[in-house]
């Protein structure tokens, strides 16, 4: 029998975790799966919910591992981690995405000699000011396995030198889970809830530091929505990182009344949202996935993308950090000017299957 720990830190990691646990519980008898929490994201009510929501057990670890600088939380995490796996003896540990817990685990494991699958590798913003680009190009040197979501991954690891048998174009796993949960997507209250008309708002969420972490940036994202409100209302889910700085500079009570605050969502309220508005801003990674397999305008708020398959195929317009310019391109869509993406390859709602028929080395008829 297999012994697999699977690490997740941030809630982007449940999301990809969700659709293997799903299939590694189907072969019990030759698989042990367990999963292991570091608490990255340490909002416990909101890991709770994307828990719950997603159908994922309670972790068979929890680190507790909070705040911190990188450095600080990276060590941590590999401290408490290595206890695991000294008391576990895995065969394999799974990690997700490029949060510090993936690379924590991933140098922890490598250390010791276990066997690393990363989920999500090859993508590359070929920004280093982003610590999410040092750890999953770290991670994709020591990984044994990497599962790539999208072609230009490929082409990333080829040319960073990585064997190309240990690389493995699998799909989107964060569109499996989209897929499975479609129906609760569909039957969410939520855009009922908030009073909202179908098609007829946009969607926006901020969180990088370089976006919320100075006064300067808070004062022009308050403006734009503020101005774009004037035309659609705008629903902003406020990150607990954002709204603690809205609160430090005094600008929470600064919004328009057509820009409607909540506080964060879970993960199928969030995208049942996604899914009716008419376009979304944002500055993360997985939200460009997600609306350019519905086929929602998404506006990415950032000067680089590590998912180019969302801009050269999908609906996803990627803009920069010039929010006059963002208002512009905001408002040429609300005018027409969509883009006509398409679902990219592989994106199908059966990664999990492939990177688990991988992993086992056994055929699953889907």
């Amino acid at each position: 029998m297999k012994k697999i720990i699977s690490l997740v830190g941030a809630r982007p990691n449940f999301i990809k975790i969700a659709p293997l646990h799903k299939i590694f519980k189907t072969f019990s008898k030759e698989i042990t799966h367990k999963i292991c929490h570091t608490g990255q994201h340490f909002d416990e009510n909101m890991s709770k919910i994307f828990f719950d929501e997603l159908d994922l057990p309670k972790p068979d670890f929890y680190l507790g591992i909070g705040g911190g600088t990188h450095t600080e939380q990276t060590a941590r995490i590999m401290i408490e981690f290595e206890k695991v796996l000294l008391q576990e003896n895995p065969d394999l540990i799974i990690v997700p995405g490029d949060v510090n817990s993936t690379l924590a685990g991933a140098l922890t494991a490598s250390k010791m000699g276990i066997k690393i699958a990363h989920v999500e590798s090859g993508l590359r913003s070929f920004d280093r000011s982003m610590p999410e680009e040092i750890n999953r190009t770290v991670t994709d040197i020591l990984a044994d396995y990497l599962f790539v979501s999208e072609k230009s991954g490929i082409d990333n690891l080829s040319r960073e030198g990585i064997n190309s048998k240990k690389v493995f174009f699998v799909g989107n796993i964060m569109i499996d889970s989209l897929v499975h949960y479609l129906p609760a997507i569909n039957a969410s209250l939520i855009t009922k809830d908030l009073e909202l008309l179908i098609k007829n708002y946009i969607l926006v969420t901020f969180h990088r530091p370089n976006n919320v972490d100075n006064l300067k940036s808070l004062k022009d994202i308050v403006n734009l929505l503020n101005n774009i409100s004037l035309e659609k209302k705008v629903v902003f889910p406020i990150h607990p990182r954002t709204k603690g700085n809205l609160e430090k500079f005094g600008l929470l009570k600064q919004f328009a009344k057509n820009v409607l605050l909540t506080d964060p969502l879970g993960y199928v309220d969030f995208l049942a949202l996604a899914k009716d508005a008419e376009l979304v801003i944002t500055d993360s990674g997985g939200i460009q996935e997600e609306t350019t397999f519905m086929g929602i305008q998404c506006i990415t708020v950032r000067n680089n993308t590590e998912r180019p398959v969302t801009v050269d195929i999908g609906t996803n317009h990627l803009i920069g950090t010039d929010l006059n310019h963002v208002k512009d391109t905001a408002f040429k869509i609300l005018k027409g000017a969509k883009k006509k993406g398409s679902i990219p390859e592989l994106w199908d709602g059966k990664t999990a299957f492939r990177v688990i028929e991988i992993l086992i080395d056994k055929p699953i008829t889907f």
